[in-house]
């Protein structure tokens, strides 16, 4: 039998906002607790406060690993058959799946920076890309689900992942992609 079974994982780069987050806990991690000091020291229960500030001092350092680790998302596409399955790895702990989709539903499918994908609205769209701006390698397919209208998915695939895709797509998406007509 000619079972297909192809997957591929991509890791999600860090963005700006992630990055801010990050300074933002531990600012908050070092201010609080040395907040708390600087009130205890005015106080005549400076030991109860003293206990409270190394106490939220110590949450803070496990927040911080926390708030980092849950920042580590890996995208992992996975070809069975002609189904293409998207799953969220988030610290690589816990697992998400984003979407199932039925290859010969994909009604498009191009790179990320051609201007038909910018000017459609879509119900709802997935992005599972490992850097959104980078339109060179991110890969738009434009789908419609039953009584939920057309949605689109950002993504990454290699070579593999395509030429898995290749037998099940639509003729005319075919001869697009891989024989540039």
């Amino acid at each position: 039998m000619n079972d297909i079974f192809i997957e591929q994982i991509v890791k999600r780069k860090r963005t700006m906002r992630d990055r801010a987050v990050f300074i933002i806990t531990i600012i908050l991690v070092i201010l609080i607790p040395a907040t708390i000091m600087i009130l205890a020291l005015n106080d005549m229960i400076m030991h109860y406060f003293a206990v409270l500030a190394l106490f939220i001092f110590l949450m803070g350092i496990w927040f911080i690993w926390f708030t980092r680790s849950h920042q580590n998302v890996e995208f992992e596409y996975q070809m069975v058959q002609d189904i293409l399955v998207v799953s969220k790895i988030i610290a690589k702990r816990k697992r998400k799946e984003l979407l199932k989709l039925d290859t010969h539903n994909i009604e498009q499918l191009a790179k990320g920076d051609e201007p038909d994908n910018k000017k459609v609205k879509f119900v709802r769209v997935i992005d599972a890309a490992a850097d959104s701006s980078d339109e060179e390698n991110t890969w738009c397919a434009v789908y419609t689900q039953a009584g939920g209208g057309r949605r689109a998915l950002f993504f990454n695939p290699n070579e593999r992942v395509l030429n898995a895709m290749k037998p099940y797509l639509k003729k005319e998406i075919v001869l697009k992609i891989f024989y540039n007509r």
